[in-house]
C-alpha cells in the first residue's frame, strides 16, 4: 500500500484509507467474498478508476467506502474516521455531508420535479426551503439543466437524468464523489458528457472521486489511476499516465 507522510485532508477533501478490508457474506452453503483483504489509499484529489468484471467485488467496496454497508473486518479510513466504529447516526451523517454518490440507475424519484429531486439532500439535512430552492436552481445550472427544473425525470432524456442526478450528489458540496457505473445506460456520446463533467469537478474543485466501472478505455481516457480487482482482491494498481499527461495539456491551453 502507497504511504503518505502527511495524510490528512488537502484543501479540504479527503483521503481514502483502506486496511486489510473484508466483506464476506453467506449464500446457502457458500461463502461469498466479496472483498477479501483489500488494502489501499486514495490520496486527496485523486480520480481513480475501479476495474474488475462483473462480480470482482469493485460495487462491493464502493458500498462499503460509501458506508452503505459494513465490513465484515478491516477499516475504511475517511477524514480520520474508522465507518466501521461509527453508529448508525454518524454513518448518516458522513453520507449526508462527505459523500456523494452517482448511480448507474439515475435513482430520480418519478413524481417529483428535478429541482425537487435535486433538493433531496439539503430536506434530510433540514436547510430552510428558500436556501434549499436557490441551491438546487444553482446546481441544475452547473450541469446545464437551468431550464429544466420544473420537468419530471420521464420527460428527460438519460443524460438529462444522469446530470440531474450529478446535480443531487454535488448539491451539498460533499468532500468525496463516488461513481458507479455513471455512464453504463447511456450511448457513447451522452456517456462522455458526463464523464467530461466528472472531469471537470475533479480538475476545477480538485474533489476526490472514486469511479466503478467495466470499461478499461472509459477509465484510461479520464481516470488518472487504476485500480483492477479480481475475485474481491486487489490484484493490479497502476498510474495512469495517459490521463495525467492529456489533464496537464488541457490545462496549458
Amino acid at each position: 500500500m502507497t504511504t503518505d507522510p502527511n495524510p490528512s485532508s488537502r484543501n479540504g477533501f479527503p483521503e481514502v484509507r483502506i486496511i486489510n478490508l473484508c466483506r464476506h457474506y453467506q449464500m446457502g452453503d457458500t461463502l461469498i467474498r466479496a472483498v477479501d483483504g483489500v488494502s489501499l489509499q486514495v490520496r486527496a484529489g485523486e480520480f481513480v478508476a475501479l476495474l474488475g468484471s462483473s462480480g470482482s467485488g469493485k460495487s462491493s467496496l464502493l458500498n462499503l467506502i460509501a458506508g452503505l454497508d459494513r465490513p465484515t473486518s478491516g477499516a475504511v479510513i475517511v477524514e480520520d474516521k474508522d465507518l466501521a466504529r461509527l453508529s448508525r447516526e454518524e454513518l448518516a451523517k458522513y453520507r449526508l455531508h462527505t459523500v456523494g454518490m452517482v448511480f448507474q440507475s439515475f435513482n430520480l424519484v418519478s413524481r417529483m420535479t428535478l429541482a425537487e429531486n435535486v433538493d433531496l439532500p439539503l430536506r434530510f439535512a433540514e436547510v430552510d426551503r428558500s436556501r434549499r430552492d436557490a441551491l438546487a436552481r444553482q446546481a441544475l445550472e452547473r450541469v446545464g439543466l437551468g431550464g429544466r427544473t420544473t420537468h419530471r425525470p420521464s420527460e428527460l432524456s438519460g443524460g438529462e437524468q444522469q446530470r440531474a442526478a450529478l446535480a443531487r450528489a454535488l448539491i451539498n458540496q460533499p468532500k468525496l464523489l463516488l461513481a458507479d457505473e455513471p455512464t453504463g445506460n447511456l450511448d457513447s456520446h451522452t456517456g462522455t458528457e458526463i464523464m467530461n463533467f466528472i472531469r471537470e469537478f475533479n480538475e476545477s474543485l480538485n474533489m476526490t472521486i472514486v469511479m466503478v466501472t467495466h470499461e478499461r478505455g472509459l477509465a484510461e481516457r479520464y481516470a488518472k489511476r487504476m485500480i483492477f480487482l479480481a475475485d474481491g482482491k486487489l490484484v493490479d494498481d497502476q498510474l495512469n499516465s495517459a490521463a495525467v499527461t492529456a489533464t496537464g495539456q488541457d490545462g496549458a491551453r
